[in-house]
């Protein structure tokens, strides 16, 4: 009796709880019901995106990454004094337990965290994950406040610049893939004066000269014009540094990619933890049909050198050198959706190949039996869910989701052993033995 006596009370709480929530913005028009910064995916905008997604991660396997995942949430301390100025972006949780925990800001600091917990000296992996920062949306550049990206990384201590040109091959490989249009990736070095003068150890006059190329870009032609400057010819780390650009313009020819890099000092990226080369890919024009507008979606890829940030996370501070690169899959994403609407694509969100149907009544147990075989031959089919659907119906279902095939058994059939097979597209039907009509459909697939 006295558990009894707490239901009400219970009830009542749960009743007031739900009086006293503030109401949706489906109900009154005024409040939020989503989180800003953030979206909605529908079945079209998903196939759109799995799509893209095939095509980076087939370039990733191609190019012998492993995949891998980390937890969506780090120890705060993770990932603070990683990011510089953009730390203030990252979003902390609430404390759960004696764990002060942030949302991952991007893929890479976890994956140097993996690497100096796991003790891994060498890896090619790719991840693609959900990330979150806490910064001004740009819904319609397609920034959002969390996004996924697609990372492929090289850890490991190899011979120079090899990684760092199979990075931007990879980078050329994705870009031209997805036919966005013509792009340049540009190319520089983090931090260049600073670098020069306080890592390099280059006096301050030679840092000023390389500075005044910082207002140059340009290939082979513009390292070549480095090289010749007696003020930076007669510096020995200047002559190495140089040196490596120039094997890297090398070995890009080799890859034929050569004319896509474009060499450029001013090119600055934020993240504290790049160490060397560093790159990000532009659009230089975005195809436009009739009526539209030129899209400025900034940078749709970007990535560099990180040699040091594995050692932050090492006991003894042992590096592991890293390169990497991240492709920005909301941005293209967002061009792609805007070109389909352009052009009035239609997206289709299934990939059912036939449809089961009937022209009479009290043939479910039949159209269940003809589904059940075309699933265990791993063809992909469906039906409508109804005891006796008209025959109308079920051909206009067809033709709206475009499936192509539709097989049909009614009281004729069933009486003669056989099943007809119709052309969605063309309407031709043919009859076709009952214990047959698989490997016919099979059959038709397979030259489709």
């Amino acid at each position: 009796m006295p558990l009894l006596g707490l239901l009400p009370r219970r009830a009542w709480a749960s009743l007031l709880s739900q009086l006293l929530r503030p109401p949706c913005a489906s109900c009154t028009g005024a409040v939020r019901c989503q989180s800003q910064g953030t979206r909605d995916l529908s079945p079209q905008h998903m196939v759109v995106r799995e799509k893209i997604l095939d095509l980076v991660i087939s370039c990733f396997k191609r190019h012998g990454a492993k995949g891998m995942d980390t937890p969506a949430f780090e120890l705060k301390e993770t990932l603070t004094e990683k990011y510089g100025e953009d730390s203030g972006l990252m979003y902390d949780l609430k404390d759960q337990g004696g764990e002060l925990l942030s949302l991952r800001y991007d893929l890479t600091v976890p994956f140097a965290r993996y690497l100096a917990m796991n003790k891994v000296k060498k890896m090619k992996r790719y991840h693609v994950g959900k990330v979150w920062r806490r910064e001004s949306p740009t819904i319609v550049q397609g920034r959002y406040r969390e996004f996924c990206q697609c990372d492929f990384d090289i850890a490991g201590q190899f011979d120079p610049m090899i990684p760092d040109a199979e990075c931007l091959k990879i980078m050329c490989e994705i870009l031209s893939g997805l036919q966005l249009g013509d792009f340049l990736i540009k190319m520089a070095w983090k931090d260049v004066r600073h670098e020069m003068v306080v890592k390099k150890g280059l006096a301050p006059e030679v840092a000023d000269r390389i500075g005044d190329y910082v207002q140059c870009h340009g290939g082979v032609s513009l390292v070549e014009q480095m090289f010749q400057d007696p003020r930076l010819s007669q510096n020995k780390q200047a002559l190495e540094g140089l040196g490596d650009l120039k094997l890297l313009f090398e070995y890009l020819t080799l890859f034929g990619i050569a004319d896509k890099i474009s060499f450029d000092l001013s090119l600055a990226r934020g993240l504290d933890y790049y160490t060397g080369v560093i790159y990000e890919a532009v659009l230089l024009q975005t195809p436009t049909q009739a009526g539209e507008e030129p899209l400025n979606v900034g940078s749709v890829a970007a990535g560099g050198r990180y040699d040091g940030l594995v050692g932050m996370f090492d006991p003894k501070g042992h590096k592991v050198p890293c390169v990497g690169l991240s492709i920005g899959v909301e941005r293209i994403f967002y061009i792609v959706e805007q070109r389909m609407k352009t052009k009035g694509e239609k997206v289709r969100t299934t990939e059912t190949q036939v449809f089961v149907a009937t022209p009479q009544k009290n043939f479910l147990q039949e159209r269940l039996k003809l589904i059940a075989e075309l699933w265990d031959s791993g063809i992909k089919a469906e039906m409508l869910y109804k005891n006796n659907p008209k025959l109308l119906t079920q051909l206009h279902y067809c033709e709206s989701t475009g499936i192509p095939l539709v097989v049909i058994i009614g009281e004729q059939e069933l009486k003669e052993g056989v099943i007809k097979i119709r052309s969605v597209a063309s309407r031709e039907e043919v009859a076709i033995k009952r214990e047959n009509f698989v490997a016919e459909i099979q059959k038709r697939l397979s030259e489709s």
